[in-house]
Formats: structure tokens, sequence, C-alpha cells
């Protein structure tokens, strides 16, 4: 079908699809669900992740987004783009299965520069699994570092950085549970095998179809391009999963581009978007700003240097109305700043005013987030 879709009527599409908006089609989820929904979930800022699934889930508390972490539910490790993401612990090795090969291909000259050669591989893959029955488990970074500059690998110039990474590519680790003396900031390595009880095991094109799927009726509409983008998979790849999945799909052309979706979000085409009224409070790297190549929908270009400074790719978290990204927010740094807070949690920067009602709207989101902290 033809629509002529404005971006901003794209963008608040792109809202429900993603369950920040509640909609008659989407029932409130537990933090699992969410992330399920989602595949998966980028979390360089641990934090930030947490709210991420929490502003999905109305009235979960942070304690129970912890929980899925700490019973096994919920996993951290690299299965996209080489970043962090958080993925529904059974779904990360068939993801692995199609991402894994190409992250490590792409790192091949900076292993070079390493100095970091499969022998090395495999000797700290071998001392990991040893510190972790020795620690009952699981084990910090700091731990494995200190692990491999006694075995003599070394771990200065982001070299332990990247042998951890090999170690969660190939599925030998995954950050599992938090690490309660960090408050919450960081978690312990584990065995995958040990700590995923139920992975599923699906074959190259069904683990295909299965990512295109789940990708577009999370994020759509969207196009195969933003596909491409967040999958980094090849474009033969893109179109044998999108060939798999399409029959579950609905798709529009609109400006010469085709988006896939959701059948349920395709059915919110028929009438106004809701949403207008809509302020949030959105984490840093969210999906619905950072799941996308052409995020133009929601964050105007002008905007685009006030969320990404100097393009050093650190996402700031924003302040979204009525689906546009009209600002950022941050804890306050010192007493000043602290007594213009938000719900004394929240410090927001505008690129543009707000009407009192939204600032209404605004006040309340900030009231949820400081809620969400506590409970």
């Amino acid at each position: 079908m033809t629509h002529r879709v404005a971006p901003l009527t794209l963008a608040k599409l792109r809202l429900a699809a993603q369950l920040i908006l509640p909609t008659s089609t989407s029932p409130t989820r537990g933090p699992v669900d969410v992330v399920r929904w989602l595949t998966a979930l980028q979390s360089q800022d641990l934090p930030g992740a947490l709210w991420a699934i929490g502003l999905r889930s109305p009235g979960i508390g942070r304690s129970e987004v912890v929980a899925a972490f700490n019973s096994g539910e919920l996993v951290r490790s690299c299965p996209l783009r080489g970043t962090l993401h958080v993925t529904a612990a059974e779904d990360l090795g068939w993801i692995l299965s199609l991402t894994a090969g190409r992250m490590q291909a792409s790192q091949a000259s900076r292993h070079k520069q390493l100095e970091i050669s499969a022998a090395d591989i495999d000797l700290v893959r071998d001392l990991t699994l040893d510190l972790l029955e020795q620690l009952g488990g699981r084990a910090t970074r700091e731990d494995f570092f200190a692990a491999c500059e006694q075995a003599g690998q070394g771990t200065k110039a982001q070299r332990g950085y990247h042998l951890l990474f090999l170690l969660c590519l190939e599925g030998t680790l995954v950050q599992g549970p938090m690490n309660g003396a960090s408050t919450g900031t960081t978690q312990f390595y584990v065995s995958s095998k040990d700590w995923i009880k139920a992975p599923r095991i699906l074959g190259k094109e069904e683990a295909l179809g299965e990512l295109a799927l789940r990708y577009f009726r999370s994020h759509g509409p969207a196009t195969i391009k933003d596909f491409q983008w967040w999958a980094k998979l090849t474009l033969k790849d893109i179109k044998l999963g999108l060939d798999r999945a399409q029959g579950s799909l609905e798709s529009y052309e609109s400006d010469g581009e085709r988006y896939w979706l959701a059948p349920e979000t395709a059915e919110l085409l028929g009438g106004p978007v809701s949403g207008d009224r809509s302020v949030l409070l959105l984490p840093g790297f969210d999906e619905y700003v950072l799941g996308y190549t052409d995020r133009s929908a929601a964050l105007a270009p002008d905007y685009a240097p006030r969320i990404v400074p100097g393009n050093n790719g650190m996402f700031k978290a924003t302040v979204v109305a009525g689906g546009r990204v009209v600002g950022t927010w941050r804890k306050a740094q010192g007493a000043a700043e602290r007594e213009r807070q938000l719900a004394d949690v929240v410090l927001p920067e505008f690129f543009e005013e707000l009407s009192p009602n939204q600032h209404k709207a605004l006040e309340v989101s900030a009231r949820k987030y400081a809620t969400f902290l506590t409970a």
C-alpha cells in the first residue's frame, strides 16, 4: 500500500511499536517481555539501559529489572555492532551465530596491533574458566585483568577489553548478575554455558527470519537500510531474512521508500496516532533514537550534534515531546543545579521552549523516573 506518512507520524508510530507509548494493542509487559520484544537493547550505560526497560514497563521498579539479570533471564553482551546490548538470555546465542564472525573479522587489524593471537585467546579462555571456578562462578572485570596480567597477558591500551570482547563473541563469557558492591552499575562475568540454561538453537535461515521479524515488529516502520545498519549483516542476508519474515509483516511506501512494520502498528495508520501530548525522558543510547540509520523523524538534524557532541558516539539522555527530541537531561552537579532539578533527579536542558502543559507532563515523567529508581 502507498501512504504519505509525515515524519512526525512516523516518529509516533515508532513510539508505539517500541512500547514507549501504550496502545490498545500493547498490554503492560515485564522486563523480560520488553527486552524480548526489542530483541537487543543497546546498553553501554547500564543504569540507562535499566531505565530503558523500566519506561517500557509501567509500574515496574528498578529492583525488578535488576532481579531479571540476577535470575539469569536477561544478560548483557556484544551481539550487535561491537557494542554492549541487553538481550533475553535464550536469544543471545542465535544472534551471535549471525553476527560474531563479521565482528571478529572487522576487528582483525586492531587485534593484530594489540598482538592478540589465536594462541593468546586459547590461553586466556582457559585461565578465565579456571578463575570462574576459583571464584564461585562469577568474576569482575578487575579479577579478569589481574589474572591476565599474572599470566603474562597484558591488559593495557584496551588489550584487556578486547580479550573480554572476543571471549564474549565466541560465547564463552557473558555479563550476568549485578555486582552489588558497585551500587548496581556493573555486572559479574559468568560462563555462558553455565548461566544460560535454555538457549534457543536456530539454523541460519531461521535465525535471519527471526531477527528480521522481530526488528521490524519492534522498530517499524523501518526500512531495509535501517535494519542493515542495526544488524550489520550483508545485504544478501538482510534480504533473505526479510523474505522469510514479510508474510508476518505489513508494509507501505512513502516518498519512494518501503517501510516494514507490525500489523498492529499498521492498524494505527488508519487514524490519528496518539502521542501529541507526551513528554518523555529517554535514557542515552535508547533504541528510539539509536535504532535507525535515518533518525530525522524524531531528531532534527540541527539538534543531532547536541545529542552526540563531537560525534563521539556517546548519546545523551533525551527529552522527547510529541515524538520529537526537544532537549537533553542529566543529574545535577552542584548545589545550584540541584535546586533546579525535577523530582530531585532530572535536570533538563531544552533546545526549544515547552508549553505550560508540556512542562506539567515533563514533571510527571520525572516523578515516574524517581519512583522507578527507588522501587
